[in-house]
């Protein structure tokens, strides 16, 4: 039996930057390091970080005042922020610098009042931060699709005044398929110069696309939650190979 590995393969640079900020600051400060959020939905990675002393929690409320704590390379919402900040809370952002700049896209578009469409799926980290960074006060609104259906069924209030952005995780091939969609319903909609996917996503599906090619099965090394790992094996058996996630 031949074995192939996927090049490259593993953590992104956004990851290993997320994890190397929880293990500095269980450095210097001791535990415990309150973390909102996995830090990068994998297990071991997250259950090592715990018995060391991180304590990873869903909601600010459950952090004490004035104690240290991590945003997640999924990033958060401003209004996550602001309540860091109004309750002294010593913050260390660990955010994705890829996922900072689709924040720093959405505050734009908000304070242009122009709307914005995020294409992403549902209740995952990363788009609720995304969409808590809009700010309505200018007269705009933020959308989410996750699929051409959605699009199908979208009513926007500002069709000429109108971008999209999307999740930094998502399927290359499906997503560009949603944004031919959202470009067909609304000539007029403005995108990113540059793709939102992370490069780091982007490279590993083509290596996946490689060996789906030419392996009769695909191994997916990766935590259930994690959206970029469940992307891999879908589009593994998209290709025509037997995949799994283990």
């Amino acid at each position: 039996m031949d074995i192939s590995l996927a090049n490259p393969r593993g953590f992104c640079a956004g990851v290993d930057r997320a994890i190397a900020i929880v293990n500095r600051a269980l450095e210097v400060f001791g535990r415990p390091i309150y973390v909102r959020h996995e830090v990068v939905h994998n297990k071991f990675v997250v259950d090592d970080l715990r018995q060391r002393g991180a304590v990873f929690v869903d909601e600010l409320h459950q952090v004490p005042n004035d104690a240290i704590v991590i945003f997640s390379a999924h990033g958060v919402s401003k209004a996550v922020q602001d309540e860091a900040q109004q309750r002294g809370l010593k913050v260390f952002d660990a955010t994705c610098p890829l996922v900072t700049k689709v924040h720093m896209e959405v505050t734009r578009y908000a304070r242009l009042g122009t709307e914005a469409i995020l294409i992403g799926h549902a209740g995952h980290p990363e788009v609720e931060g995304t969409m808590g960074q809009y700010d309505t006060q200018y007269g705009g609104k933020i959308y989410l699709v996750e699929n051409e259906d959605d699009v199908a069924k979208l009513q926007v209030s500002k069709p000429n005044e109108l971008a999209f952005v999307t999740q930094t995780t998502l399927s290359v091939d499906d997503t560009a398929r949603v944004i031919d969609a959202l470009r067909a319903k609304f000539p007029a909609i403005q995108g990113p110069r540059k793709d939102d996917i992370c490069y780091a996503t982007q490279n590993r599906q083509d290596a996946v696309k490689m060996l789906a090619q030419s392996c009769e099965v695909v191994l997916v090394v990766g935590s259930p939650n994690s959206s970029n790992s469940n992307r891999l094996r879908e589009l593994a058996e998209r290709i025509g190979a037997k995949a799994y996630l283990i």
